[in-house]
């Protein structure tokens, strides 16, 4: 009797048959849930940095106050940070079905790709912002407002990606 060996055809010996590189695109879904959250925010981090640091020669007294688009930029390495932590966690050799590591895949891009925008917003925002209210403090409650809806555009995103994982693990019966 001729025994076909599954490895050849990147399957695992497994009756259900799951493919032994299934979990490659959940570890893909992690890596890209925390280095671009993590990219959107030190660019956010670094733009916003840059405009208070200028704004900081003409008033040193408003530097603590304009810290928030700073602030509100490194909030979006958390939400990919959550994300890479939970799909890190389903990572298994065993049992872990290709329907699952492309749902992950999908999270982790989801995230990191709505954080990676938002740190971009944020930065431009932050930028601006700052340098501006350095000239009229009246700008300073727009500039918060519009970051918050460039924030939300990372929240939009961990959303997305949380409800992505919570289906991860269904369906995954061959």
């Amino acid at each position: 009797m001729l025994r076909i060996h599954t490895w050849v055809m990147g399957y695992s010996a497994s009756p259900n048959t799951i493919p032994v590189y299934a979990p490659f695109f959940g570890a893909m879904g992690c890596t890209a849930a925390i280095v671009f959250t993590c990219l959107g925010a030190s660019y956010g981090t670094a733009k916003s940095g840059v405009g208070i640091a200028a704004m900081g020669v003409l008033r040193p007294d408003l530097i603590v106050k304009n810290i928030v688009p700073v602030i509100m930029a490194g909030i979006i390495g958390i939400y990919g940070l959550v994300v890479s932590v939970l799909i890190s966690d389903a990572l298994t050799q065993d049992h872990y079905a290709l329907y699952t590591g492309f749902i992950q895949l999908g999270a982790g891009l989801a995230v990191g790709l709505a954080g990676l925008a938002a740190g971009f917003a944020i930065g431009i925002v932050g930028d601006a912002g700052v340098r501006g209210t350095a000239q009229q403090p009246r700008l300073f409650v727009g500039m918060i407002l519009i970051l918050i809806f460039a924030e939300v555009l990372g929240l939009y995103g961990l959303i997305v990606a949380l409800l992505m994982n919570s289906k991860a693990t269904l369906n995954t019966s061959c």
